[in-house]
């Protein structure tokens, strides 16, 4: 039997959230401004947002600008314009490593406060060494095989997890090779293209400055319509670069059976105590493979309205601390383990993870270091995978981390799961590739087209639930910020309950299915700032 995830509220939220007709209480008088309960009469957006809007999408209103975005410019504006910050709060993010000399960054890092710099001491007695901003655990390794591959060559155990990925291995492999093809003529054409415009970006109204007719070679007609299905399918240039080369690193790395990345680490992986390895280098050896890293921890703190690029949802209010655990690959379970618990020690209130697998080698010692942080009052925000699956169906495949063992109860409350949207309010507002389900994935946020830090001090657009992630995490950051007194377990609980609904179908999965919003969550909402920070000033008065 199937169990449901407990979407309980504790007395004082139950309060909050009750509104009725007849005598106002003491909560609902702490405050004038109401929270975004109903958007099911709006309309889908009939213009285009400009691109100075599109940069920051995720901190539009719902209401005003009919994107499903957090509502946090209306946060900051009636909310906390002028409310006293009592502390920051420190934000760990367990990714591919951070620029943290970004310019847009570099003044909301975390500094080890008992570790004094470059003194090749272990000041703090942590166990590690002039760990300044945070700790690498990756050391000089950067490309790793998928989770799968290290499955196989384990060894036939038995498992099912076993006979799964040899049966998965040579579908993926032979899907990766045909798809390699593929990238490879959309590069070929991108590079004569460029040639010819001479430059390395270009658009589709460049395309159509191309003449039909015979003054052109046939390779650059068959480039241009080549090009034309790239922007047709919402791509750009970049992605052309970007794609290519990820199709051929996956072959070369993460479905190599003979590539072994864990070796420039230098530790044994299997043992959970082998935990003093890595370096203080948390950027990484190579800066460009920083990029998910150091996007992520810009949706969450890069300055708001400094003319730079984007702007962070907490930015002012948190300091990043920075942990390098998730290689060009699937992540080590030991890494991830090891990282949570670094964070929790060291002063960390939130932990964003925008990483994930559907193998694993001890998930076990990753489930211990959540109920850790749970132990020691930390919230976890994690993104739910971008594989377009619903997590919850019958004999559906294990998504790690997660906080149960195949929907059973939870080992905790401080864990908390992130599907994505986008930028369109209305039946396509979950993006496509966004996992979710009714039980694994608790809310939706927007992560398609969010526009934030990149390595070498410059500013993209990605998407994924892994954008998703860092958007709540900021959310939470804020939470914990401004109101200190709410545990991780309350933070998570206000973020669901206040979330907006949404009583329409929208469109999930593969096969593209059509599903009733509140079905594919737990909570059944998306999370906005407003809504959250509205509640927990309602809650925290009602606590006086």
């Amino acid at each position: 039997m199937r169990l449901i995830k407990p979407l309980y509220l504790s007395a004082a939220l139950a309060l909050a959230l009750t509104s009725c007709g007849g005598t106002k209480t003491a909560v609902e008088n702490a405050q004038n401004y109401s929270p975004i309960t109903n958007v099911d009469h709006l309309e889908k957006r009939t213009t285009k947002l400009t691109e100075d809007q599109l940069k920051r999408w995720s901190h539009l209103d719902i209401l005003t600008d009919t994107v499903p975005g957090m509502s946090v410019d209306k946060a900051y504006e009636l909310l906390l314009k002028g409310k006293k910050l009592p502390s920051k709060v420190v934000v760990g993010v367990i990714d591919s490593g951070i620029e943290i000399d970004h310019d847009d960054l570099k003044n909301h890092i975390w500094n080890n406060p008992k570790e004094i710099a470059g003194n090749n001491i272990d000041d703090d007695n942590n166990g590690y060494v002039d760990d300044i901003h945070g700790w690498n655990f990756l050391g000089n390794s950067v490309h790793e095989t998928v989770e799968m591959v290290r499955v196989i060559r384990r060894g036939d155990d038995g498992s099912a997890q076993y006979k799964r990925a040899v049966a998965q291995y040579d579908k993926e492999k032979k899907e990766a090779e045909e798809k390699l093809v593929k990238a490879q003529s959309y590069l070929r054409a991108y590079e004569r293209l460029a040639k010819l415009f001479d430059k390395d970006t270009f658009t589709q109204e460049d395309l159509d400055k191309i003449p039909a007719d015979d003054t052109v070679s046939d390779d650059i007609k068959h480039s241009k319509n080549v090009m034309y299905s790239v922007f047709k399918m919402g791509r750009d240039t970049d992605w052309v670069k970007g794609y290519n080369g990820a199709i051929e690193s996956k072959l070369a790395h993460h479905l190599n059976l003979e590539y072994d990345g864990r070796k420039l680490v230098g530790d044994d992986h299997t043992d959970i105590n082998d935990r003093i390895y890595g370096d203080n280098n948390v950027l990484g050896p190579d800066r460009n493979e920083a990029k998910h890293g150091t996007h992520v921890a810009g949706i969450i703190a890069q300055s708001r309205h400094n003319d730079l690029g984007g702007d962070g949802v907490a930015s002012d209010a948190v300091e990043i601390m920075a942990i390098r655990a998730v290689p060009d690959g699937d992540e080590y379970d030991k890494d991830i383990a090891l990282g949570i618990r670094y964070a929790v020690d060291n002063g960390a209130k939130v932990i964003n993870g925008s990483f994930g697998k559907y193998y694993e080698e001890n998930s076990q010692w990753v489930r211990d270091a959540i109920k850790y942080a749970e132990d020691k009052d930390v919230l976890i925000v994690v993104a739910a995978g971008n594989d377009a699956m619903d997590l919850n169906i019958e004999g559906g495949v294990e998504r790690y981390p997660n906080d149960n063992v195949n929907m059973g109860a939870e080992i905790s409350d401080n864990f908390l799961v992130v599907g994505a949207l986008n930028p369109e309010f209305g039946k396509n507002m979950v993006a496509r590739f966004s996992n979710y389900g009714h039980y694994d994935v608790d809310v939706f946020a927007p992560g398609v087209k969010i526009y934030a830090t990149v390595p070498n001090n410059t500013y993209q657009y990605l998407q994924g639930t892994s954008m998703a992630s860092p958007n709540v995490a900021g959310v939470a950051a804020l939470i914990r910020a401004y109101y200190p007194e709410f545990t991780a377990s309350e933070v998570k609980r206000i973020i669901m309950n206040s979330g907006v609904p949404v009583n329409r179908e929208v469109i999930v999965g593969s096969k593209k299915e059509v599903r009733k919003f509140e079905s594919i969550s737990t909570s059944g909402k998306f999370v906005n700032a407003y809504n959250a920070l509205l509640l927990a000033e309602k809650l925290s008065k009602a606590k006086k």
